[in-house]
């Protein structure tokens, strides 16, 4: 099935929306909000599935246009948003480009940050940034949502977890995570807030598309309106879903809501394009030494979108913009906070 939430306090309001993205019909007498039906999945699941076949066979009641622009993201805030880096390839180039070496262990062993989670941007809303020179970039990602998950689970337990498929677009400010970095201490403000897809679908609407814990499509991305890569998310993944739910549980359960991205969809083949800025530009000092794609400016676009074997929109689509970010506070504000 397909769900959404539509603009409606701090954590959206539920919908269930048609296969083919162009209806939906209120889903709060089975579930408000989204995360209380991942909290309750078990209860819910089976009603929810009936809502959805009889919308897409239209006879469920009250159905109604779906528009993207009025939803949130799925899950406009979440308990836990653990990001990975799955494509190793990604991480290759950014090192290879620097001239430092691959530690083995990267091969092995699974990147993680745990970014902010306390607010997302919806899905077309405008990406507000203060300072142009912070290296503002798009990562077009997939993400997963789980349910309770134990600590210390197995990989071949993973099965049943992952109950919502999503994409991403997290939000990198690359100038700034050099200096974050070298304190050893990660990532923090070079990573704002990231916006998700419209829609999130379970596992089984991918069909034969969803296997070893991949999703088997291409990631379609547009930049200024024109194609920036087309990478396909089930070459070149290092650590599938699972292995990646296996490290992050390792020392800690995962909350039923919990988000986990793969990180930027990379391949080898060069003509796939990429999903990031960043990517391109390592490749061009690889090649020429010097980086010649620059970094979004204001008023700069990013499109993400996954298509179905028939062209289809499956999730629906990232559209943003990327605006400078005004202060709130007026005179006013900061006359009544000065000391007297």
């Amino acid at each position: 099935m397909k769900l959404a939430s539509l603009n409606h306090g701090r954590d959206g309001q539920l919908v269930v929306v048609s296969r083919d993205l162009t209806q939906a019909v209120h889903a709060h007498d089975i579930a408000p909000t989204l995360q209380f039906a991942l909290d309750n999945w078990e209860q819910v699941e089976g009603d929810l599935q009936h809502l959805y076949r009889n919308l897409n066979d239209g006879t469920a009641h009250d159905i109604f246009p779906f528009n993207p622009k009025l939803c949130t993201s799925p899950l406009p805030r979440a308990y836990q948003w653990a990001d990975g880096s799955a494509y190793v390839n990604h991480v290759e180039l950014v090192r290879k480009a620097r001239g430092a070496e691959m530690p083995e262990s990267f091969w092995t062993d699974p990147l993680v940050y745990q970014g902010m989670s306390d607010a997302f941007l919806t899905p077309t809303q405008d990406i507000a940034i203060a300072d142009e020179n912070w290296g503002i970039d798009f990562e077009a990602e997939i993400a997963i949502v789980t349910n309770d998950v134990d600590m210390g689970i197995r990989t071949e337990e993973v099965h049943g977890h992952i109950k919502l498929l999503m994409l991403v677009n997290d939000v990198s400010l690359r100038n700034l995570i050099p200096a974050e970095l070298a304190k050893g201490f990660g990532f923090f403000q070079s990573k704002p807030a990231s916006a998700f897809s419209p829609v999130a679908v379970t596992p089984d609407e991918l069909g034969g598309n969803w296997h070893d814990y991949k999703v088997h499509h291409r990631l379609t991305v547009h930049h200024n309106d024109v194609l920036f890569g087309q990478p396909h998310a089930g070459t070149d993944m290092t650590f599938n879903f699972a292995e990646l739910v296996q490290h992050i549980a390792k020392s800690r359960p995962l909350s039923a809501g919990t988000i986990i991205g793969s990180g930027t969809v990379s391949n080898r083949d060069r003509s796939s394009g990429s999903c990031c800025l960043a990517e391109r530009r390592m490749l061009e000092i690889i090649d020429n030494g010097v980086a010649e794609t620059p970094f979004m400016r204001f008023g700069d676009t990013v499109r993400i979108e996954m298509f179905d074997d028939n062209g289809q929109s499956i999730f629906g689509a990232i559209e943003q913009k990327v605006a400078r970010y005004e202060h709130r506070y007026h005179d006013e504000d900061l006359n009544h906070h000065r000391p007297s």
